[in-house]
């Protein structure tokens, strides 16, 4: 599997929590970023090689739907994608129509991802999110009407003064989608809630109170959980996604995006204006070593094959490891049936703590 991300830093505004690189008081995005986009897929071979053609193309951002669907159909193009490929694109419900939905759909997007986050008004305005619950709603279902049948929406839990309701509006909002992402507000140091922290915040035991509420909430609506922070219908997960957490290779592009090829981390220095006039120079970020393979294998529900794992990278467990994985099967953190290790919901929550004592 080989996927392509592309990155947009561009956005109309800056969410509260937002620590990403992005450009806030962008109305567009500039056509020569793009052709940065397309100058910097075509510096690699690997592209233009019909043995490996992306299997993904992601559009991330930043607000990737702040694009024209010309400037996706550049981006498709120069890319080179398998026929079979899975092509999405981030959007935020503000900044789409019918017409325009129904445009990327013949340039070659094959699944949206909106932005939702909730469907209290209140909250939005509080997170700095520019669209309300009723533009939402029209998003998803012009999205629908434009013959996607592939659509994920974004649920952010544990908002300053949340409730179980508005979890459950949230999700009845989300009802046509066929994915889910669902996490928790995390506080960055470098976003506008990190220098002035919101009122109302959950504790965190809350926190994980209404993380374990929305697993089950989901569960019970056809959303089968495959990651920390990813449900699902039958065979609706994320390809691209995937390739991540199964260490496939993938081509970050870019101002700030992040690669994974042949085993190899690189990133992109964040600059926009340095990455449209010249080819970018790549920093090295060191391997994808055997402690990266047992970080993102335990984010899956599928978890860590242990065999795989020694296979891959000629390590096995030690008796004080072992020793740990059954405590957390006998705290219901995990399930281990002799060569797979899985976190359970209880167990994924606090999937940092369990790998700062695994590894």
């Amino acid at each position: 599997m080989f996927g392509i991300y592309c990155h947009i830093p561009y956005c109309a505004s800056k969410c509260r929590y937002c620590s990403f690189y992005s450009k806030g008081g962008s109305g567009d995005v500039p056509q020569g970023y793009v052709d940065a986009l397309i100058r910097e897929i075509w510096r690699f071979e690997p592209c233009g090689s019909v043995s490996l053609r992306p299997d993904t193309l992601y559009f991330g951002g930043g607000t990737p739907s702040l694009l024209t669907p010309a400037q996706v159909c550049e981006i498709i193009d120069a890319a080179g994608c398998e026929q079979t490929a899975e092509i999405t694109l981030e959007a935020n419900p503000d900044t789409v129509t019918y017409e325009k939905l129904c445009a990327y759909k013949n340039a070659g997007v094959n699944r949206l991802s909106f932005g939702v986050q909730t469907a209290n008004d209140d909250s939005l305005k509080r997170i700095g999110r520019s669209h309300d619950a009723k533009t939402a709603r029209a998003a998803l279902e012009a999205a629908q009407k434009a013959g996607f049948d592939n659509i994920s929406g974004d649920v952010m839990l544990a908002l300053p003064y949340y409730t179980s309701a508005e979890l459950d509006a949230t999700l009845d909002l989300l009802s046509i989608c066929t994915h889910i992402s669902a996490y928790i507000l995390k506080i960055e140091p470098n976003s506008i809630f990190g220098k002035k922290p919101p009122d109302g915040l959950p504790s965190d035991d809350e926190a994980a109170d209404f993380y374990l509420e929305a697993v089950d909430k989901l569960a019970a609506r056809g959303y089968a959980q495959y990651e920390i922070s990813n449900f699902a219908q039958k065979r609706r997960e994320s390809r691209h996604n995937l390739i991540y957490w199964n260490v496939h290779d993938y081509l970050g592009i870019g101002a700030a995006a992040h690669s994974c090829m042949g085993g190899k981390r690189f990133s992109t220095p964040e600059n926009a204006a340095r990455f449209i006039e010249k080819p970018v120079e790549y920093v090295q970020q060191g391997v994808a070593d055997a402690a990266d393979y047992i970080m993102l294998k335990l984010r899956l529900t599928s978890g860590l094959s242990l065999p795989a794992l020694k296979q891959k990278y000629g390590v096995s467990f030690t008796a004080r490891q072992f020793t740990f994985i059954e405590q957390l099967v006998k705290n219901e953190m995990a399930t281990f049936d002799g060569e797979t290790l899985a976190l359970t919901p209880r167990g994924l929550i606090v999937q940092n703590s369990v790998l700062m004592e695994l590894l």
